[in-house]
């Protein structure tokens, strides 16, 4: 697949960047995506969620009535589930979401997901660029030129710029990355991707 070249005025340039077909052009393994992109979800969770069980409660350990005769259920003390101010049971404790997912993985989920977007013609390469200062204004232009404006947008940067990404920061629905933060959910999020020339070069050799 080769795509045309764009400027930060939205116009085509005389370059061309031929896609590699084996990142960009591949068979989409579904299950891959929906792996990484809850392997990636579940690391976002604190799992700091914490309730108190019977034993963690403060209350009197005494039996508080006797076993038997009182014409209700037996109870062994006021730090049972059933009274008020009682311990949770079966509440939530402190644990890890996380689990292990294979590199290899990992990256047919990336390439999976590019050649959906590739497909749908979502993504557009930009000429190498930065901006003179952090305006927002000048990011805003930048999508307007490309028809993004309304659109989930990414850009992936092969390397940082900070006037770039303090231009786009204020903006919603739109994420600058370097490609070394790329993820499978940032992809699959956006609506439209746009990856500078240099950037290209390096997705395709990562992912191959």
């Amino acid at each position: 697949m080769e795509l045309e070249v764009y400027n930060i005025s939205g116009k085509k340039t005389s370059k061309k960047v031929k896609l590699d077909d084996n990142v960009f052009s591949i068979e989409p393994n579904d299950h891959s995506i929906y792996m990484d992109v809850r392997l990636y979800r579940n690391n976002q969770r604190q799992g700091t969620a914490k309730a108190k069980g019977r034993s963690e409660v403060v209350g009197s350990r005494r039996k508080i009535k006797k076993q038997k005769g009182s014409g209700t259920a037996r109870a062994g003390s006021i730090q049972s589930p059933i009274f008020r101010k009682g311990g949770r049971a079966f509440g939530p404790e402190p644990r890890d979401y996380s689990f292990k997912l294979n590199k290899k993985y990992k990256k047919l989920a990336r390439k999976s997901a590019f050649s959906y977007k590739a497909k749908d013609n979502a993504i557009t390469i930009v000429e190498t660029f930065t901006f003179d200062e952090p305006k927002t204004k000048n990011y805003i232009d930048l999508l307007a030129n490309l028809n993004m404006n309304d659109k989930k947008s990414l850009l992936i940067l092969n390397e940082a710029d900070k006037n770039v990404y303090l231009a786009s920061r204020n903006i919603p629905k739109c994420k600058v990355i370097m490609i070394d933060e790329l993820t499978t959910y940032d992809i699959v999020n956006a609506n439209s991707i746009m990856i500078s020339e240099e950037a290209v070069k390096t997705v395709e050799k990562i992912l191959n």
